[in-house]
């Protein structure tokens, strides 16, 4: 096949890219910072007023992008025109170890792992509106894994790299057109428009999403490691030891986005993956193995038998409170980092088959992300069972940190697990830091090998926002999350036109390619 021009990886470029993204960009970060210094409780309120606003009007929008985007992609899967291969080329550029490693590690992984100890907990003492379970028994299992997996699932992979990624890749590898969100409107509002000011706001509006999402993740990754440390060796937890927790994670996740999709990202994906395999042999050799599996089996068939109950569910029919803070938070997260995220699904696909690529991100990667919330929420929720926990307590203020831990501490090997899943933590937040860094660089070039110092520009960025709001207090961090919610108004109108698109760019390619006769 005909390969289009390339820029190789690592060039020299200084380039910070687009002006215009650049200065929004850079501009929300120091707004933000510096109204947050002006009038702190100001900013939180208003965050939270325009958070709650969203929840309630957009929110079953939300829930239905992601639950059209998910079953469309499942159609384009079975078509012929998903053998088609992605970027022009006949080979995968890398083996299908390392690639499905960096999905694993680089679209959920840190949210994943974060909340993957504690959710299913909470959904164990406080009974989803989904289920009539009495809350703390053995009959609430199945539902409160079964909804962790729903958020975490089927619907919150495909949203990120599943018909985005194909218009994209279809669009750049064979049209010529950026690497970049804007070109996702193309079809649209047509090429001419969006390469002037308009389509630099709609990268901008993608790149704050971004930001708002990865900072987060960041911030609260210093804090848990700082109580984790705190709690197993006595260490002192303060804002000073956060500090040095969060610039060994900056240092780790920039060298790691400098060095390219080829190196240190691919590098600190197979850890992680090998890692957490390691971590789930011993929880499955040496913990409730027979509970875990036989939980598994039946929260899958909760996951499947109420899938669209809980999909569909609303603030008129659950309270309201719960579906601002579970199902439409995380939904609006998704939708606030998929189109970059697509790009980068893109960029390492390139030889895989459209199948491949669907069925990666939006089958394989929700399933191992169900096997991960059984061992360790599923593990919380036997210790919680039989007495050996309580997280009531905890879980009812929202102190995951502390789930994680004392989850860690009840498990096989006790410290040393422990210790063990706060590494895997660390390295899950890098490797979505390094990705996330990548992305941003790469909309900025507007090609899948943007400068190195664009990519390190971008995770310093990221860690010193981070390395403020925690000096301003959790709360800041807390805000900017929920600011989240609010920037997936803009993304999610970027992301509509590929519920019609990714179809017509994937038989676009089949044609190109021979695959299906055009007559």
């Amino acid at each position: 096949m005909n390969q289009p021009p390339r820029h190789a990886e690592g060039s020299s470029r200084f380039s910070l890219g687009d002006p215009i993204v650049l200065l929004l960009s850079i501009g929300f970060i120091v707004a933000f910072l510096g109204l947050s210094f002006y009038d702190i409780e100001r900013v939180a309120s208003s965050i939270s007023a325009g958070f709650a606003w969203t929840a309630l009007v957009l929110g079953s929008y939300f829930q239905l992008l992601l639950l059209l985007t998910f079953f469309i992609a499942m159609g384009v899967a079975l078509t012929p025109a998903a053998k088609a291969k992605i970027g022009n080329l006949d080979a995968p550029e890398m083996s299908t170890f390392k690639w499905l490693s960096i999905i694993l590690c680089t679209l959920l992984a840190g949210g994943g792992v974060f909340f993957a100890a504690g959710e299913p907990v909470y959904h164990f003492v406080v009974t989803p509106p989904a289920f009539d379970t009495e809350p703390g028994t053995a009959n609430a299992v199945a539902g409160a894994l079964g909804q962790s997996f729903m958020h975490w699932g089927f619907m919150a992979w495909a949203v990120l790299g599943s018909l985005t990624a194909v218009v994209l890749a279809h669009a750049h590898y064979v049209k010529g057109q950026p690497l970049q969100p804007r070109t996702l409107l193309y079809p649209v509002l047509g090429e001419r428009l969006m390469r002037g000011p308009l389509g630099s706001i709609v990268d901008a509006c993608c790149v704050i999403a971004l930001v708002a999402g990865t900072v987060g993740p960041i911030g609260f990754l210093a804090t848990q490691v700082s109580f984790g440390l705190h709690e197993l060796f006595g260490l002192p937890e303060g804002y000073t030891g956060q500090l040095i927790i969060l610039g060994v994670l900056g240092v780790i996740y920039v060298l790691s986005s400098m060095s390219g999709v080829h190196k240190g990202i691919q590098l600190l994906s197979r850890f992680n993956v090998l890692l957490a395999l390691a971590i789930g042999a011993v929880i499955i050799v040496f913990g409730p193995t027979l509970f875990l599996v036989n939980t598994y089996l039946s929260s899958m068939g909760a996951y499947i038998s109420e899938f669209f109950t809980m999909a569909t569910m609303t603030a008129e029919t659950a309270p309201a409170w719960w579906m601002q803070w579970w199902t439409v938070f995380f939904f609006a997260w998704f939708i606030g980092y998929a189109p970059l995220m697509a790009i980068f699904v893109a960029r390492i696909s390139r030889g895989r088959s459209i199948r491949e690529m669907i069925v990666a991100v939006a089958v394989l990667a929700p399933i191992a992300t169900t096997v991960w919330f059984t061992l360790l929420g599923g593990s919380g929720i036997y210790y919680q069972l039989t007495g050996v926990i309580d997280l009531s307590e905890a879980l009812n203020n929202f102190q995951f940190d502390v789930a994680t831990l004392t989850v860690a501490q009840a498990l096989p090997g006790g410290t040393w697990m422990a210790l063990a899943i706060l590494l895997l933590t660390t390295i899950f937040v890098a490797t979505t830091g390094d990705s996330m860094s990548y992305a941003i660089a790469v909309v900025g070039a507007g090609h899948d090998a943007p400068s190195p110092y664009m990519r390190a520009f971008w995770g310093i960025a990221m860690a010193l926002m981070a390395a403020v709001l925690l000096y301003m207090g959790a709360g800041q961090i807390s805000a900017l999350q929920q600011f989240i919610v609010i920037t997936a108004i803009p993304v999610s109108l970027i992301l509509l036109p590929s519920l019609w698109n990714g179809p017509q760019a994937a038989y676009a390619m089949a044609r190109e390619q021979g695959i299906i006769d055009e007559r």
